[in-house]
């Protein structure tokens, strides 16, 4: 057997069935590391301020950067792993976190910074977030079990984010916090050793392609043309594009818009921590559920949730039971999109390309995480309130839910086109395009002058501590 190609399945329903179970518990630890780590950056948010001169809008950035780099990577990896073996890039995605994680605890200057947490850091997780991992176990999975596999999948990373705050916060007490960060990066090294059960190529035999999607013996750049020209594919993306300023602006905003409202921070944190467990269970039942009902229609009903629950905690007057109970209902919702949109990525396309096709979808996510992260926290100091964030909120969401009543979730017939190249460059200049005017338009904010003569810095978004800084203008 080549290195190319994954691991023999077993003969017989029970050996098959073991190879199945192998697969997803090794891409499900995957991704609990992967989404873990990340989410402990936060905790170590004064460290690092303190190591640059208590200059936040630095560390700001960089997570910033982060998210871009994450977001324009997802395709690239998913590209490479649908072409030469997920497994390979797992492994090169471990040791690119491990040393942006080592450096960015040693970073003594905002260009350092950069670097290590914006660009490196990026890179790993690109190549060790869903597009990879969940394409690895979208194409081993029979189209009939597949969504509750990808369901399991996104339950067990999403809860790797809680348990590793707790693991994190538990080295920064018993060491020096460089050295903690140190040890976090290192656990990232386990994704080599779980990489060897996802390694193989998209064509080595032993994925499941799905009946009438007909993208099997086309190339990348077909399929991705032809993907840009699919109407169902780009309502897709406009649908996961709101998922991301959904759940990043409540990742970021969420603590200091119930600290404005008058509630501790003790109970502020519990609410956050009941959206990582409760978040489990929700993208667990996605996946259930999608084996079931159509999962576009499950998408829609899961955005117009997410506008339900927003409009109801916004009107009704703030408590600690309010906040507790936003916590659980929104992260039920959370990342049960995720299960769902992938699955019918490859429902449409096969699984050839699942990788490639749903980085690209994840893509549009990252920007509506840039969005909802800085848009947000922009919009709250320009009004001085967080009301119309919220609100902006819940008309998003009514347009989400709106699109995906749309959305054809078959398998697409792929229809010849000469100018694929074309398309994909083209989309690929509307990307960039609007990449580099969120990223110049976040500097420019940040740098914006306030009533009080200070400059305002950008809200930190780290999944698990939100903070906001101000220094004296030079």
């Amino acid at each position: 057997m080549s290195a190319d190609q994954g691991p023999r399945v077993a003969d017989g329903p029970a050996g098959a069935g073991r190879d199945l179970r192998r697969i997803l518990i090794a891409a499900s630890i995957v991704a609990a590391i992967g989404l873990g780590v990340r989410s402990t950056f936060g905790l170590f948010l004064h460290d690092l301020d303190g190591a640059l001169g208590d200059d936040a809008g630095s560390f700001a950035l960089a997570i910033g950067l982060q998210n871009l780099v994450w977001g324009i990577g997802q395709p690239v990896a998913g590209a490479v792993a649908d072409r030469f073996g997920c497994g390979r890039v797992l492994a090169i995605g471990a040791l690119f976190y491990c040393a942006g994680v080592a450096l960015m605890a040693n970073a003594t200057t905002a260009g350092q910074l950069y670097v290590s947490a914006g660009f490196v850091t990026g890179v790993g997780l690109a190549a060790t977030s869903f597009a990879v991992v969940l394409a690895a176990v979208g194409r081993r999975y029979p189209p009939e079990r597949r969504s509750q596999a990808l369901g399991i999948a996104t339950a067990i990373g999403s809860g790797g984010q809680f348990v590793f705050v707790q693991v994190a916060g538990g080295l920064r007490s018993a060491m020096d916090w460089r050295a903690a960060l140190v040890v976090l990066g290192a656990i990232t090294l386990a994704i080599l050793v779980l990489a060897r059960p996802l390694r193989g190529r998209a064509d080595d035999g032993t994925s499941h392609a799905d009946s009438g999607a007909d993208t099997a013996h086309h190339s990348a750049w077909a399929v991705i043309g032809q993907a840009f020209s699919n109407r169902s594919y780009l309502l897709l993306c406009t649908g996961f594009f709101v998922c991301g300023v959904h759940v990043t602006f409540i990742a970021t905003h969420l603590i200091p818009y119930l600290e404005r409202e008058g509630i501790s921070s003790g109970v502020a944190g519990v609410a956050w921590g009941i959206v990582g467990l409760t978040n489990v269970a929700g993208s667990y039942l996605a996946g259930r559920l999608g084996a079931r009902y159509r999962k576009a229609r499950l998408l829609s009903l899961i955005y117009a949730a997410r506008g339900v629950v927003i409009t109801t905690f916004v009107l009704v007057p703030p408590s600690p039971v309010t906040a507790i109970a936003f916590g659980g209902l929104i992260g039920v919702l959370w990342l049960s999109t995720v299960p769902l949109t992938s699955a019918i990525v490859a429902q449409q396309f096969g699984t050839r390309h699942t990788g490639t096709l749903f980085g690209i979808v994840f893509f549009s996510h990252q920007l509506g995480a840039f969005a909802g992260a800085y848009g947000g926290g922009w919009l709250a100091d320009r009004t001085g309130s967080y009301a119309s964030s919220w609100w902006v909120g819940v008309a998003l969401a009514v347009a989400a839910a709106a699109v995906n009543l749309f959305i054809d979730e078959g398998p697409q017939r792929f229809v010849p086109v000469t100018t694929e190249r074309r398309r994909v460059r083209n989309a690929l200049r509307t990307a960039g395009a609007a990449t580099a005017v969120l990223l110049f338009a976040t500097m420019a904010l940040t740098a914006r002058p306030t009533e009080a003569g200070t400059r305002s810095l950008p809200m930190v978004m780290c999944g698990t501590h939100t903070a906001t800084a101000s220094a004296s203008p030079p």
